[in-house]
């Protein structure tokens, strides 16, 4: 549900303090730019300044509402999210080599599931390294590894950066949706603007100037009549980029909220998609107490298409949550002894999968697309409902 930031949950005080130190590094980084700064600079100021932004600093980001998170990822909500997205890790790992990088791991509920899962199939990683800046978060992926998985933990290290080149499967669940979006305004005279943040009176405030350079080509790219409102992550473009030219053989597998570019710009979605989160409620003011929400928008499928594609990837599928989970088995995990045991848990996991799986929650906001480098296809998760085509 979408709310008025002034019906938002009261922040502690520490957390107000915390906001307001962000807040004055922003207005200064403003002021020193002359007056302005691009809503992807803003946007990664919030998330990422180090101590302060929404990743970076110590607040509980992932889990239920007991937990005191503000979302809920799938890995979240049901190992059975892992162990059917294992049946596909384990068809990349035989092809390409038994390592797994998982970019941006949360919680670590991902990687703790998962690799049991691995195991359980025969197909167990030498490597499992996590790609994690956030000191706070590596420290929590740790707790929840060592308490879930500790025959596991000997296998799994950090990383500060990629590698100069990996084979195996890298996988990326809900990366994309947080990574810097520019802001742009289409007019009916087909000028292009770029709405960035300036400053009035000491308040963070919009403020717009002529679209420029990379971004300029990109949005007329688009071709799009004015009036409209949307996003473009030259963010989403490079780091889809500088990953494909760095596999030499296996798959990245992104799952993410989002849309092919043909629907993402469609005059009926004029507005654009960025969405705050905070306390398990939605709202649509990011400048509301900077790094206390987490800012997200849609991820343009087709553009994380054409990068992998332009890097000599090949785009092996591409469909919703739902086809995915279900070509990779979830149903007969679901079905499966381990749930069946008890009838709580499995109440609790039909609900989850139905989170998963239903058009109007997870199934069909969230899609999974796979590029690839030296694999044989099929792959397993894209059997049946892939719309590569539709890209």
């Amino acid at each position: 549900m979408k709310l008025d930031p002034a019906d938002l949950p009261e922040p502690s005080a520490d957390a107000r303090a915390a906001s307001e130190t962000l807040t004055g590094i922003i207005s200064s980084e403003i002021a020193a730019c002359g007056g302005w700064i691009s809503f992807a600079r803003y946007m990664e100021l919030a998330l990422y300044e180090p101590g302060l932004g929404y990743y970076a600093g110590g607040a509980q980001k992932f889990g239920g509402h007991a937990a005191g998170g503000d979302f809920l990822t799938a890995p979240e909500l049901t190992p059975l999210f892992a162990q059917s997205l294992a049946r596909q890790v384990a068809q990349v790992l035989a092809a390409a080599g038994p390592v797994i990088i998982e970019a941006g791991a949360g919680s670590g509920r991902l990687a703790s599931d998962l690799l049991p899962a691995l195991d359980a199939l025969g197909c167990q990683p030498e490597r499992y390294r996590i790609l994690e800046l956030s000191g706070e978060l590596r420290a929590r992926q740790q707790a929840t590894l060592a308490e879930r998985a500790p025959r596991h933990l000997d296998r799994v290290e950090w990383l500060d950066a990629l590698p100069d080149a990996f084979s195996g499967c890298l996988i990326g669940n809900e990366v994309l949706d947080a990574m810097p979006s520019h802001a742009l305004r289409w007019s009916e005279d087909g000028c292009v603007m770029e709405v960035g943040v300036g400053l009035d009176q000491g308040r963070l405030i919009e403020s717009e100037r002529p679209a420029q350079g990379a971004l300029l080509a990109a949005a007329q790219a688009l071709d799009l009549a004015g009036p409209h409102r949307g996003e473009i992550s030259l963010a989403v473009r490079a780091w889809v980029s500088d990953l494909s030219r760095r596999l030499s053989r296996g798959a990245l597998l992104l799952i993410d909220y989002g849309l092919p570019r043909h629907e993402l710009y469609h005059p009926l979605r004029d507005g654009g998609s960025i969405r705050c989160h905070y306390r398990h409620r939605v709202h649509q003011d990011p400048f509301w107490l900077p790094g206390l929400s987490d800012i997200t928008s849609h991820v343009d499928f087709t553009a994380v298409a054409e990068a992998g594609f332009d890097a000599g990837l090949d785009v092996m599928g591409y469909c919703s949550q739902a086809s995915f989970l279900l070509n990779c088995g979830i149903g007969d995990l679901l079905s499966g002894p381990e749930v069946g045991a008890d009838e709580t848990a499995n109440l609790r996991a039909r609900g989850a999968v139905n989170v998963l799986l239903s058009p109007n929650e997870m199934g069909e906001l969230f899609k999974v697309i796979a590029l690839g480098r030296g694999i044989p296809g099929p792959l397993l998760g894209f059997a049946r409902g892939d719309k590569v085509h539709a890209l």
